[in-house]
């Protein structure tokens, strides 16, 4: 071989690894600029890990307020234990509401990493501004805000910009929460063999990295503000989200991004408003005569269209053709005449409800651990060896137990399943599986809650008087419900998040991840409405309520029992729903042969 034919070869081959290196990714997403993402320069576990990073310290902000909160509204501002459980579940449920706001933004408009930037601005605002009132709070009596000091009343003015800033923090955090979740799975290429896998990780180290970040909040930070030190703790939550929102920012030039795809409430009207004025035209047996349109995609909607489906057959009629669709120039008129894929998207949605529904009282079992489980560990004795535990800290074996199931399930239970029913999923468990193993541990976590609850008040201290809300019973008799509450949030918040996730369609991921946030809402407001009508309905002249201010007077182990029940019937409903639901169909990107291989290059 002459020299000149070497270096031809030497070329072609350093050309060939520069092409390599420049490959784009197969999804369609793009770098910063707008311009198809290089796969080595972009995304994967980089960005990732920056991202699970972001997550745990915001995560620790977040909880800084919230795992306390029951206890300085009640010892700092004075309400009682049933008001309190119901502003906190109030507030927690904003929390969420506000994440259909962020999803919304993100979808539409925004794009995930501008709504994940302002979002976490506003919640640094927040954090600093309910630092500052907390100041404001405990100046008069100094020292107040722990068990044996509380507050004495407050002006409206200070009463009002601590609700000010405590639904800064909600929204804040709300809206950036579905957006940095599907943010971070943008992040690995659903296409390409080896990030797909990474991309399906990522759920699980996010819902646990989500975890580990309020560890630190209900251990240290707990303490300081179970012993009145509020400022402390608040102050260090503004730090940690400060120094997330900086780190988010860092990455920057290394993540991939999706762009907005319009405002989806415009699609799903004009689906129901044109099959709505079609409502007498038959609909044809053959799902190809339907209208959709030539090429990858439309101009405001999704990059992979969706395959037509049977189920919701009325809505169909939006996309038979009549004379009467096209205007001047054979313009389609969106309103009466739109695409299978647009129709599949209010058939995707239609499909999720019930689903979503049934999540919804989940959550009101797992909204416990914030609200009454902390207030049925105060009344437990919280000494051991005269060091005293703070009861919002008993979390930590919640969070612990996350972490561990993460692990088994991950590297012993999936692979197990896997193996043993290798001729029907060879992928192990389904989400909807893995959903339905949730409610029935959170079935057993209230019902190893309500026996906790029923030998507490066999154990209650009546021969003191300043000690009548309070048991011999060990505080650390409550590490079983808190254990089966994180075993059941593995499976059930982690299924919800890859479920929603990847059956929304790609115009609307945020708002999957939101269903999943919105459920934990909802649950909060139905926790709250539970909680006034048991009270409404179980007090009387003798009896003050199940569970009243002296928990020792009441019956909470009958409240966790109708849990236990209520959540029973739920999981039946939740097995027809599931039975019944059909997984959406998505069409192929054909990005596999070589002409769209060399397209794909940059």
């Amino acid at each position: 071989m002459s020299f000149l034919n070497i270096a031809k070869v030497h070329q072609m081959e350093k050309n060939n690894a520069m092409d390599q290196r420049k490959e784009c990714t197969f999804d369609g997403s793009v770098d910063r600029h707008g311009r198809p993402a290089v796969r080595e320069g972009t995304g994967k576990w980089f960005a990732g890990n920056l991202l699970l990073v972001n997550q745990g310290l915001a995560t620790l902000a977040f909880f800084g307020v919230g795992v306390n909160l029951v206890l300085f509204l009640t010892r700092v501002m004075g309400q009682n234990n049933a008001d309190a459980a119901n502003s906190v579940s109030k507030w927690t449920g904003t929390v969420y509401v506000f994440s259909l706001l962020g999803a919304f933004l993100s979808d539409a408009y925004w794009g995930r990493y501008k709504a994940c930037a302002v979002f976490q601005a506003i919640f640094v605002i927040g954090l600093v501004s309910l630092s500052i009132s907390s100041n404001i709070f405990l100046v008069k009596p100094s020292g107040c805000g722990n068990e044996q000091t509380p507050c004495a009343s407050h002006s409206t003015l200070q009463v009002a910009l601590f609700y000010v800033s405590i639904y800064l923090v909600a929204l804040g955090y709300g809206g950036y929460q579905p957006n940095i979740a599907t943010f971070g799975a943008d992040q690995f290429d659903e296409d390409h063999p080896k990030e797909s896998h990474s991309k399906v990780a990522f759920f699980s180290y996010f819902y646990l990295a989500l975890n580990l970040g309020s560890l630190f909040s209900n251990t240290v930070l707990g303490y300081f503000e179970d012993e009145g030190k509020w400022a402390i703790g608040f102050w260090a939550s503004a730090g940690s989200a400060l120094l997330g929102l900086l780190l988010f920012l860092v990455g920057t030039p290394r993540y991939r991004h999706f762009m907005a795809q319009g405002n989806p409430l415009s699609r799903i009207c004009q689906v129901v408003v044109a099959s709505a004025k079609k409502w007498k035209v038959k609909i044809p047996d053959d799902s190809d005569e339907l209208y959709e349109v030539e090429g990858k995609k439309e101009a405001d909607n999704a990059d992979r269209k969706l395959l037509h489906t049977e189920g919701f057959r009325f809505l169909d009629r939006a996309a038979v053709i009549t004379s009467k669709d096209f205007e001047e120039d054979d313009i389609c008129n969106p309103w009466r005449l739109t695409t299978v894929t647009k129709v599949e998207e209010v058939k995707c949605i239609l499909r999720l409800l019930p689903i979503w529904l049934c999540t919804i009282l989940y959550s009101v079992v797992f909204t416990q651990m914030a609200s009454l489980f902390v207030e049925q560990g105060a009344a437990m004795r919280t000494t051991v060896s005269g060091f005293h535990i703070p009861p919002a800290s008993m979390s930590s074996f919640d969070i612990l137990s996350v972490a561990a199931f993460i692990f088994i399930y991950r590297r012993v239970l999936d692979p197990l399943a896997a193996r043993l029913r290798k001729k029907y999923n060879p992928g192990g468990l389904t989400e909807l599986q893995r959903m339905g193993i949730g409610l029935i541990i959170a079935i057993m976590a209230m019902v190893a809650a309500g026996i906790v609850e029923h030998f507490r008040l066999k154990h209650k201290l009546t021969n003191c008087s300043d000690c009548d809300n309070s048991s011999s019973l060990s505080i650390f008799w409550q590490v079983p419900q808190y254990v089966l509450i994180g075993a059941s949030e593995v499976f059930m918040y982690v299924g919800q998040l890859e479920f929603f996730n990847g059956q929304a369609p790609d115009g609307l991921k945020s708002f999957g991840s939101a269903l999943c946030m919105t459920s934990i809402s909802l649950g909060n407001y139905v926790s709250s409405l539970l909680v006034t009508m048991v009270m409404k309905i179980s007090t009387s002249d003798e009896m003050p309520g199940w569970i009243p201010g002296n928990l020792n007077k009441g019956h909470l182990d009958r409240f966790y029992f109708l849990l236990a029940a209520l959540t029973s019937a739920d999981f039946v409903v939740y097995l027809v729903c599931a039975k019944w639901y059909k997984y959406v169909q998505f069409e192929g990107r054909n990005l596999n042969n070589d002409e769209n291989q060399a397209d794909m290059k940059v």
